[in-house]
């Protein structure tokens, strides 16, 4: 990843200055133990299988990753001169830690590891993303998820 003393002028300050967003609700409830949890990761790496479609500039959707997806399917397709891919290419748990929540599962620090989780294009406005992510709170919601690992890239 890129330092923000490396990224050029005006790119630099425009960064910097990105206002963030508030909501008039807190989103955010109690969560169950960590042991009782059924965790999904949630990525904005622009992650997807090998053969879904790519994602485009500003994209607001997301891509759905079965939890049985091997790890030579995934891609990432979120390209940025100012984003350093290396570290995805030696370990996609970097921005997708599936093995890591399965080997947590295994030696119950979770309940389990929910059969799904999800990715989103990176770089996109917050506020074009809210209807989508409250889509998806309801489908992993149905999926029993309990908790959600938030990897923002």
């Amino acid at each position: 990843m890129a330092r923000l003393a490396d990224i050029p002028e005006p790119t630099r300050t425009h960064v910097a200055n990105l206002p963030c967003p508030t909501y008039d609700d807190t989103p955010w409830t109690k969560a169950p133990a960590v042991s009782e949890a059924r965790v999904a990761i949630v990525s904005t790496a622009g992650l997807s299988r090998r053969n879904d479609r790519p994602f485009t500039f500003g994209a607001d959707d997301y891509r759905v990753i079965p939890g049985d997806t091997p790890a030579s399917d995934i891609v990432m397709s979120h390209v940025s001169s100012n984003f350093d891919r290396s570290g995805f290419q030696q370990d996609f748990n970097i921005v997708f830690p599936l093995e890591r929540l399965r080997a947590m599962a295994d030696d119950g620090e979770i309940a389990s590891v929910a059969g799904y989780h999800y990715s989103f294009m990176g770089a996109t406005h917050p506020d074009e993303m809210e209807a989508t992510t409250r889509h998806l709170a309801e489908v992993m919601k149905k999926d029993g998820v309990t908790a959600a690992v938030l990897i923002p890239v």
